[in-house]
């Protein structure tokens, strides 16, 4: 049974992580819910967030390289970025900064006190409603006229300050960057990239500290950690292409009202259960 909570939860993952709903507060409810619980749960989600990066890596591959050659050739600049891939390069790694930052002086205390916490699925709850109503707002009042290559680094900046929020469960890393993007009057397909290569690094480093804390390698239950990051990194490949695609042509309202009623629901149970 194990493995197969292991597969839902990687499905779960692979999804919700791209697609602005909140991956760690749709695990949370799932470990709450069906009570799947392994030795360190923050260990399985990691490793489940590890298998979206990978999908990342793979989709985005000829962007990502493109971002490591632009670093490397502006570094020979003394502007230190003379065309698109130089800035890009650049803008990701200011945009990583804050998540980067926060992420490593805050992530394992806030999994610690809301993770695991008996009113996580309220906190899950509350977080999914209130962006909810952000992305509304967003839609509604955002210009959308911009594209990648007239972003600066002061909006790269704010893009990676929103993406740390995301350490609060319910938030979604996604969502909440493609709204301050869309605030700085990027185009929603834009947005959306520039969130989706901010994230390659910040789950790559979140998986770097959570190996620093492994005190037993060997107790780890490997078997399923890979069957988890299996189904992750595959229906995160194809969540990630489909929304690509998406976001050329559609808004975040059909993603709101599902966190509207999502989040609704877990009030509902929270308080009959």
């Amino acid at each position: 049974m194990q493995y197969f909570f292991a597969i839902i939860a990687g499905l779960i993952q692979g999804v919700a992580e791209f697609i602005p709903v909140s991956s760690s507060g749709h695990l949370i409810i799932f470990h709450d819910m069906f009570r799947f619980n392994l030795p360190d749960n923050v260990l399985f989600d990691v490793t489940l967030h590890l298998g979206t990066a990978l999908a990342l890596i793979i989709v985005l591959y000829k962007d990502i390289l493109k971002v490591i050659r632009g670093f490397f050739s502006s570094l020979a600049n003394r502007n230190l970025a003379q065309n698109y891939n130089q800035r890009l390069a650049w803008l990701v790694i200011i945009g990583t900064i804050p998540a980067g930052i926060l992420g490593y002086l805050f992530d394992r205390l806030i999994e610690k006190n809301l993770h695991n916490s008996p009113i996580a699925p309220l906190i899950v709850a509350t977080m999914l409603i209130g962006v909810a109503v952000l992305f509304f707002i967003a839609e509604k009042y955002a210009k959308q006229n911009k594209t990648l290559a007239e972003m600066n680094k002061k909006e790269a900046f704010i893009l990676g300050c929103a993406q740390a929020t995301a350490l609060i469960p319910g938030t979604s890393r996604s969502g909440i960057t493609i709204i301050a993007g869309l605030w700085k009057n990027l185009k929603r397909s834009d947005a959306a990239r520039f969130s989706f290569l901010l994230s390659v690094p910040a789950i790559l480093g979140a998986g770097l500290v959570s190996a620093k804390d492994i005190s037993d390698w060997h107790a780890l239950p490997y078997k399923i950690l890979a069957v988890g990051f299996l189904a992750a990194a595959i229906s995160g490949y194809f969540s990630v292409k489909y929304l690509l695609r998406y976001f050329s042509k559609h808004t975040l309202r059909p993603f709101a009202w599902y966190r509207i009623i999502l989040g609704l629901i877990i009030v509902i149970w929270v308080i009959f259960r």
